[in-house]
């Protein structure tokens, strides 16, 4: 069980990097909110946290991006926001990407719930009146 409650930003790489060790060993990250919610900014952190270089920006069209991390792994970033139905995850191969061993980090996740490896991190982002974020993770099995 993973908590944190963000009230700025930068507090915000400081709750990716405890996402990141509170689950080691895992690599896919379903994240779970609402449009707005942060998702996206929060990859970004968390890309940081991997002591990645690269801009990170949402695939919303692309589906996929890929980063470098700082042992020149990859790192995908998904974003099934915009996919109709399931079969464009399988024409986009989206198994070789989420059983490579490599960190998975995907927004929109419920587009694609019946097909998600079995064993995974859940984490929902829920936005306060005030705007703070409550980032809550659980490993999914």
């Amino acid at each position: 069980m993973f908590f944190a409650k963000v009230k700025s930003k930068g507090e915000l790489e400081a709750a990716a990097k405890n996402l990141i060790d509170a689950f080691k060993g895992q690599r896919i990250f379903a994240l779970y909110g609402k449009m707005g919610a942060g998702k996206t900014t929060f990859i970004q952190a968390i890309c940081k946290a991997l002591r990645s270089e690269d801009y990170v920006t949402s695939p919303t069209f692309a589906l996929v991006n890929e980063y470098t991390s700082s042992d020149l792994s990859p790192v995908f970033h998904f974003d099934f926001y915009r996919i109709k139905n399931i079969e464009e995850a399988f024409d986009m191969g989206y198994e070789e990407y989420m059983y490579s061993g490599n960190y998975c980090f995907i927004e929109w996740p419920e587009m694609i719930e019946p097909i998600l490896p079995e064993e995974y991190v859940e984490v929902k982002i829920e936005v306060e009146e005030d705007e703070t974020r409550l980032i809550s993770a659980n490993l999914n099995k």
